[in-house]
């Protein structure tokens, strides 16, 4: 399994802001199918001690700060079979570009929010909280503009990343998940994803991510059997325009399992 993933915090310009009105988050999916915004944040750690921090962090400070503020269902999930120590995974869902973007100054106002994430928020250099955070900044898809929760038993999660030569490649793949119908297939045959979002910052771009959900590795390999052998896959995937050797570079799968606070 690939430990490397996505690239730098993003950053965006307050021109970007304006595209969308801020709306506020009442619901699991965007009112009047807004599209959300998902920032999906890898931390490279180095030690369990690191680990405990940003897990702290986010148990403790982040995700009551943000769910005061609105942003709910906020995921936080470790590797399900690390090679080494486990990277850690947090997903936060957003209204509007704006929302995004003024995040932090809104934490910073919350007085609890700093003392509770102290730790974290001012580790010493010399004992950092985490290596490096690599973010990526999505855009859901139009057939599927919102999160979608799985079942709340125990479930394992596969993240996969597709990469495209290029973005006329990217804009077909898109185009096949949304309108030749691929999610549906995917709802249909149990897969239960949460999430599909086009990559519009971080690493190795064009690409695009989502995530699926199964019951255990057992699920997981007879779900991707019978998406394999599916009739109404199989009449999509033999057009030409849709072969995955124009549209996909490169796949990276990982597979995760939600902490015991995650909301996802």
């Amino acid at each position: 399994m690939k430990r490397r993933f996505f690239v730098k915090t993003t950053i965006l310009s307050s021109a970007a802001s304006a595209l969308l009105p801020r709306i506020g988050f009442a619901q699991l999916k965007p009112r009047n199918k807004t599209l959300l915004y998902y920032e999906l944040r890898t931390y490279t750690l180095k030690d369990a001690n690191q680990q405990s921090l940003v897990e702290d962090y986010f148990e403790k400070a982040a995700i009551p700060a943000l769910n005061k503020l609105g942003i709910k269902n906020v995921g936080v999930f470790t590797e399900l079979k690390p090679s080494g120590q486990s990277i850690l995974v947090a997903l936060i869902p957003y209204q509007s570009l704006q929302e995004f973007e003024t995040i932090n100054n809104r934490l910073e106002q919350d007085k609890l929010y700093i003392t509770e994430g102290a730790a974290y928020l001012n580790a010493p250099a010399t004992e950092p909280a985490y290596e490096r955070i690599n973010s990526s900044l999505l855009k859901a898809f139009k057939n599927m503009p919102g999160l979608e929760l799985p079942p709340k038993n125990k479930r394992i999660f596969e993240l996969r990343r597709y990469e495209h030569a290029n973005e006329a490649a990217g804009t077909k793949k898109r185009e096949m998940f949304n309108d030749a119908g691929e999610i549906n297939i995917f709802k249909r045959l149990g897969f239960k994803p949460v999430f599909f979002g086009e990559t519009i910052i971080g690493e190795a771009r064009p690409n695009l991510i989502y995530m699926v959900t199964f019951d255990d590795m057992a699920a997981h390999d007879q779900h991707w059997k019978s998406f394999g052998t599916d009739p109404e896959w199989m009449k999509i995937s033999v057009i030409p325009e849709y072969a995955n050797s124009k549209l996909i570079s490169n796949i990276t799968s990982t597979f995760l399992q939600p902490t015991e606070y995650s909301q996802i």
